[in-house]
């Protein structure tokens, strides 16, 4: 994956991140509130994941941090967050 790439993806996910920050928080209960923030680590992970992947050989290693991505995006998945 390019780097150009990827810091366009981290640049959306900080928009995203800002929109949802600027908006009206009135309503938000404590249960979005925590959900928000659970995908929002869950990002920062699955973008570090991505970084090791560049630059991570083949092997076990490798494969493991591909199962590491799939079971954050499927857990990002399951908080509403569409990639």
């Amino acid at each position: 994956m390019a780097r150009g790439w990827d810091s366009k993806s981290v640049e959306e996910q900080i928009a995203t991140a800002k929109e949802r920050h600027g908006e009206q928080r009135v309503h938000i209960t404590a249960e979005q509130r925590e959900n928000e923030r659970k995908q929002d680590m869950l990002l920062l992970q699955r973008t570090r994941m991505m970084r090791q992947l560049e630059t991570c050989g083949e092997g076990r290693y490798r494969q493991t941090l591909q199962d590491g991505l799939t079971y954050l995006e499927t857990e990002l998945r399951a908080l509403g967050w569409n990639s």
